[in-house]
């Protein structure tokens, strides 16, 4: 099962993506792909950490998410990935942008319960910059793709779940 969960800032997409975690019923590995290269970010981090259960398995990696999720994924491990908008900032703000074609060609043949955590970002002002836009764009671009591929989707807007698909 994959499974996409998107949502704003602050809307309780993680929170809801980890109760989906535990509803598996499957030991869970959380995939974390932020880092704490801030003190807000550091604070984030934190916050979520306080949030896991404890006897959930934390992996760390910020770019190298199709390597990951092909090495962590069997018919009985849930697999959380939180989340894909930081991985895509890590992407292209080191030039790795063929990290997204690998994750994306690993997915739809992954075992056992993937959740996908993205923010949407569309929906507001366009950005005044380049790099903001691109980003903007390819966010859009890469949730569209994932959730094309997704068993599932759930959209998150002020702590309340629609199902998409």
């Amino acid at each position: 099962m994959l499974e996409l969960v998107l949502g704003g800032a602050r809307s309780g997409k993680s929170a809801f993506a980890e109760s989906q975690a535990r509803l598996s019923g499957l030991p869970v590995a959380y995939l974390a792909t932020g880092e704490g290269r801030d003190e807000e970010m550091r604070a984030r981090i934190a916050l979520h950490r306080q949030r896991r259960p404890d006897h959930w398995r934390t992996i760390e990696e910020p770019l190298r998410l199709a390597e990951v999720l092909a090495r962590e994924s069997a018919p009985d491990q849930c697999v959380l990935v939180d989340c894909l908008t930081l991985f895509l900032s890590n992407v292209l703000l080191g030039g790795a942008e063929s990290e997204i074609d690998l994750l994306l060609a690993v997915l739809p043949d992954l075992p056992g319960h993937i959740v996908l955590v993205s923010n949407e970002v569309g929906w507001g002002i366009t950005p005044d910059n380049a790099l903001a836009r691109r980003f903007a764009d390819q966010q859009g671009r890469l949730n569209r793709r994932v959730a094309e591929i997704a068993d599932r989707v759930t959209l998150v807007a002020a702590g309340l779940p629609l199902r998409l698909k």
